[in-house]
C-alpha cells in the first residue's frame, strides 16, 4: 500500500513552473515566457548593440572625433575605412605594413596556444595519474595562481626578461638546433609509421606540421643577419612575451585538461597495458585521442588570449616590427585622446572577425569540451 501510494505521489502531474512534459522540459505559463522572452531580448539587445554600433561606425566612412548619436544603421556603406587601415594601420612615423602586424599576431597566438597545450596535457596527465609527494597541494597551488590577476606578475617578468640577452649569432644556432631537430624527429616518427603501415589521415597531417615548422624554423635562422643587428634583448622581442603569456595560460590549461582526463576510465589503459602496449603509446593513442575535444578547447582559448593580448606587448616591446594588431590599434589614440572612429572601428572589426569565425565554427564543440571536464565518471 505504501508503494501504491508512493507511487502514486510520485507520478501525479506538477503545476506551474516545475511542471514537466513527456521529456521536453518544463511548462510554463504563458504569462511567465513572455517575461522570459523579454528578458532574453533586453539581454540580446545590450549585448548586440555596441557590436552593431563599431560596425556601422567602420562602413560610414567618415572620421568623427567625438560619436554623439547612437545610430545603428549607417547613412552610406562604404569601406574606406578599412582600406585605409589595411594601407596604414600605424603612425607615419613608426610605418609597419597590415600583414606583417598580422603575422606578429598569428605567432604570438599560435605559440602561446602550442606550448600551453604541449606542456598543459603532460603536467594534467601526472595529475590525473601518477601519485607522487606534495601532489596535492602543488596542484592547489595551480589553483591559487589562477586567482591572481595576470597584471600583477607585470614588474617581475619586466625585470626577469630584461637581463636575458645575447648575442644574434646564438639566437641563429637556436633557430637552427631547433628546426634540426623537429625535422629530423619527424622524418623518423614517418618512416616507423611509414614501416608500421599506420600511417593515417591525422597521422599524415601530424607529420606534415612538424615538417613545415621545422623548415620554417631552418628559414628563420637562415634569415636573421647577426651583423646587421645590435644585441638580442628578450624582453623586446615577441618571444619575451610569448614566455610570459605562456607562464600565465599554463595554470589554466592544468586545471581544465585535468578535469577532463579525470573523466577517462583508467580502465582502458590497463587493458593496453595487458596487451603490451608501452607508456608512450598509451598515452598517445588513447589518452590524447580520447581528450580531443579538450585539448580543442584550451588551444582555442590560448590562441585567443595571444591574439588579442595587448598588455603585456605594450609594456614590453619597443621596436615597431615587432608590434601586434593590438598595439597597432592602440597607436590610433592621438596625443589628446583623439580617435579616428571609422578607422579605430574598422581595425577593431578585423582583429575580432578571424576569431570569432573560428568560435562559431566551433560554437557547439568548444561547449561540449568544457562541460564534459567538469564532472567526474
Amino acid at each position: 500500500m505504501l508503494d501504491t501510494a508512493t507511487n502514486e505521489v510520485s507520478t501525479a502531474p506538477r503545476k506551474g513552473l516545475f511542471a514537466r512534459g513527456r521529456g521536453s522540459g518544463r511548462q510554463i505559463s504563458p504569462w511567465q515566457q513572455l517575461m522570459l522572452q523579454a528578458f532574453c531580448l533586453i539581454v540580446a539587445i545590450s549585448v548586440l548593440f555596441p557590436i552593431m554600433w563599431i560596425v556601422s561606425m567602420s562602413l560610414e566612412g567618415r572620421d568623427y572625433q567625438r560619436p554623439s548619436t547612437l545610430q545603428v544603421l549607417p547613412s552610406k556603406i562604404t569601406f574606406d575605412a578599412y582600406q585605409a587601415v589595411i594601407e596604414q594601420p600605424t603612425s607615419a612615423s613608426s610605418p609597419v605594413s597590415f600583414w606583417r602586424l598580422a603575422l606578429n599576431s598569428f605567432y604570438l597566438a599560435a605559440g602561446v596556444s602550442f606550448f600551453s597545450v604541449l606542456i598543459g596535457v603532460s603536467a594534467a596527465y601526472a595529475f590525473s595519474r601518477f601519485e607522487f609527494t606534495g601532489r596535492k597541494w602543488l596542484f592547489l597551488s595551480i589553483g591559487f595562481i589562477l586567482l591572481m590577476p595576470s597584471i600583477a606578475t607585470l614588474a617581475p617578468l619586466f625585470a626577469m626578461l630584461s637581463r636575458i640577452q645575447a648575442s644574434w649569432t646564438i639566437y641563429k644556432l637556436i633557430y637552427f638546433g631547433v628546426g634540426g631537430v623537429m625535422l629530423i624527429g619527424t622524418l623518423l616518427i614517418a618512416v616507423n609509421r611509414l614501416r608500421e603501415g599506420e600511417i593515417t589521415l591525422r597521422s599524415g597531417s601530424l607529420i606534415a606540421l612538424g615538417l613545415a615548422v621545422g623548415a620554417l624554423l631552418i628559414y628563420g635562422g637562415i634569415s636573421v643577419d647577426p651583423d646587421a643587428k645590435g644585441q638580442f634583448n628578450l624582453r623586446t622581442s615577441l618571444y619575451g612575451v610569448g614566455f610570459a603569456m605562456i607562464s600565465g595560460a599554463l595554470p589554466f590549461a592544468i586545471w581544465n585538461l585535468k578535469g577532463y582526463l579525470d573523466t577517462i576510465p583508467k580502465e582502458l589503459e590497463e587493458a593496453a597495458i595487458i596487451d603490451g602496449a608501452s607508456p608512450n603509446q598509451i598515452f598517445f593513442r588513447i589518452v590524447l585521442p580520447l581528450a580531443t575535444p579538450a585539448l580543442a578547447v584550451t588551444a582555442f582559448l590560448g590562441f585567443m588570449s595571444g591574439w588579442t593580448e595587448f598588455a603585456l606587448s605594450f609594456q614590453f616591446i619597443n621596436v615597431p616590427e615587432n608590434y601586434t594588431l593590438a598595439m597597432a590599434l592602440r597607436t590610433m589614440t592621438g596625443q589628446y585622446a583623439t580617435v579616428p572612429w571609422s578607422k579605430f572601428s574598422a581595425m577593431s572589426m578585423m582583429i575580432s572577425i578571424p576569431v570569432s569565425v573560428v568560435y562559431l565554427m566551433l560554437q557547439k564543440y568548444i561547449v561540449g569540451g568544457l562541460t564534459l571536464g567538469g564532472v567526474k565518471g
